[in-house]
């Protein structure tokens, strides 16, 4: 008996089952299939050979240090020019304070990216690392994406090692994954004209894998790419990855369309999430994880979506930051999960939930915490 009615999908199945690297055109004939429940079920193959039913979760807290950026990119809602009404930057103070939340929420990780701000100086991160640090060291801090890595080095006039090891030595554990968008031209220009390109973000997760930091990868689907350009960027974050081997996860990014200059279109169906979550998984054969952003994807969807080969769901986000808010397709833009919650949704999937910190590895709980509703 066949796999799949669709023979391209019959010949992929045939590799991945020996383990060969699926090609450029392998990628395009799994987006093409008409056969969503064998394009699952081969995705799910692969995830339950790297994890079984385990499926990884984390209680966690984003930051954002300041929502001002002259990067006017199109499918962003988040971003706000500096004398808008709404503009903020958080003082350190600010930023102690709510890692104090953080921590007392159980939290294991701040997530911290925002705006490229050019009010700022270099000292403002390097001091926002710093003083978090001293006062929870206990807590991992995942900052800063190769974008904002960037227009570290540009505007401050660094050079790309100095910023990384200043940062690291300020308390900086590992990076997000965060602005690498759709790599491909000229979607990528058309998206995002004033961000590093492709090259460029690839180059500094390189360079930050040579420190042995570890770090994320994403790509926002579902706007105006094509699925060449997804996976054209599937394929460029695969050679990036044997490379230099520091991508723990990746995040496929449902786009948005809410309040940004891409109103106008639908913004991806659940047909093409749970596509694009299985896609990745056939395709990045060297990343150990991927994730189902619940906040993107939605917490039903997220759910489903562990049977198309994600084996994560990100975190609790102990409590919502203005950026989650704003990509979030839940009501109100809810941005918070309890970790019962959120054992509940791993659970009745069919899946064993593990909690873990950010490099995936599991976290003990005292009896007394466990029964803690918020965490």
């Amino acid at each position: 008996m066949e796999f799949s009615h669709d023979p391209n999908l019959n010949r992929i199945a045939e590799k991945v089952e020996v383990g060969e690297r699926l090609s450029f055109e392998d990628g395009l004939a799994l987006f093409a299939t008409d056969d969503l429940t064998a394009l699952g079920k081969l995705a799910d193959r692969v995830r339950r050979k790297l994890h079984g039913r385990r499926t990884y979760f984390n209680v966690n807290r984003h930051f954002n240090p300041t929502n001002v950026c002259y990067v006017d990119c199109k499918f962003c809602s988040f971003y706000r020019k500096p004398r808008a009404a709404d503009a903020y930057t958080h003082n350190i103070e600010e930023a102690v304070r709510i890692a104090g939340e953080a921590v007392r929420e159980g939290a294991t990780e701040l997530h911290i990216v925002g705006g490229l701000n050019t009010k700022l100086p270099f000292s403002y991160f390097t001091d926002l690392l710093s003083a978090i640090k001293r006062a929870y060291p206990q807590l991992h801090l995942k900052a800063f994406t190769m974008v904002e890595l960037d227009h570290f080095a540009r505007f401050y006039k660094m050079s790309d090692e100095e910023v990384i090891g200043r940062l690291k030595e300020a308390g900086m554990d590992s990076c997000p994954g965060g602005g690498a968008e759709i790599f491909r031209e000229p979607v990528r220009s058309l998206l995002c004209a004033h961000k590093c390109d492709a090259d460029r973000w690839l180059e500094l997760a390189g360079k930050v894998h040579s420190y042995g930091i570890k770090t994320n990868a994403t790509m926002l689907y579902g706007h105006i790419e094509s699925h060449e350009d997804r996976v054209d960027h599937l394929v460029r974050l695969r050679e990036q990855q044997d490379r230099s081997g520091g991508f723990q996860c990746f995040i496929p990014l449902a786009f948005n369309p809410q309040g940004t200059q891409l109103a106008h279109l639908p913004g991806p169906s659940g047909i093409d999430s749970l596509k694009t979550i299985a896609v990745s998984r056939l395709m990045l054969d060297n990343f150990p994880h991927i994730k189902a952003y619940w906040v993107m994807l939605g917490k039903r969807l997220a759910q489903v979506a562990l049977h198309y080969g994600a084996n994560d769901l990100d975190g609790t986000i102990t409590e919502g930051s203005e950026l989650t808010e704003a990509y979030s397709v839940e009501a109100n833009h809810e941005v918070k999960m309890t970790k019962r919650e959120i054992v509940a949704l791993i659970e009745e999937a069919g899946f064993e939930a593990v909690e873990r910190d950010t490099l995936y590895r599991p976290v003990a709980r005292e009896p007394k915490a466990l029964e803690l509703e918020t965490v």
